[in-house]
């Protein structure tokens, strides 16, 4: 369904950035400047176990799967939660990527990210409790096909990462809470 979309796309404009929907986007936009308020949003999931390493995580109607791979007692039945995490830096990233060029009037003939990032076990198994049980650090390349500038394909970069909300909850953490309820 989506290449069907992309393959329309590129054949009226050339370019499958035009599958950003810039009149909703630049309305929303100036709605946002003219009421601060109306920026204000709370995404929300919830997820439920499945059994075993298996989690069903549903967001505004859509589902994902989480399992662990089968050396962590799971059965490799989907991506992991720290994959997950990477593929939402990348999707809102890549998201930003499509969106200014679509703004700028550019066209990418292709993109796409990749990403990796290194985890010590030790924490998560529980082994030392000077390890973090998270990524110690995370790398991703972005590579471009387009006949635009170099230059101008930088600065759609480095805007998509300076207004990427996953990219700033990783750098910047922000404060998460939790309360246990019994039923």
């Amino acid at each position: 369904m989506y290449q069907a979309l992309i393959d329309d796309a590129e054949m009226e404009t050339g370019c499958a950035c035009s599958l950003v929907n810039l009149e909703n986007y630049d309305g929303f936009v100036e709605k946002v400047k003219e009421d601060p308020v109306a920026g204000l949003f709370r995404f929300a999931a919830k997820t439920e176990w499945k059994g075993g390493t298996v989690t069903e995580t549903t967001a505004r109607g859509r589902s994902i799967v989480a399992d662990e791979p089968e050396a962590l007692g799971g059965r490799d039945s989907a991506a992991d939660p720290v994959e997950l995490l990477l593929a939402a830096l990348t999707s809102c990233v890549s998201i930003g990527i499509a969106t200014q060029a679509a703004k700028r009037g550019v066209q990418l003939q292709d993109f796409e990210i990749e990403i990796g990032g290194d985890i010590d076990l030790r924490g998560y198994f529980g082994l030392d409790s000077d390890v973090r049980p998270g990524y110690t650090g995370i790398e991703y390349v972005v590579r471009v096909k387009s006949e635009a500038d170099r230059e101008v394909i930088e600065d759609i970069l480095r805007t998509a990462e300076r207004t990427s909300p996953m990219l700033d909850n990783i750098r910047n953490g922000v404060p998460v809470s939790s309360r246990l309820e019994m039923a």
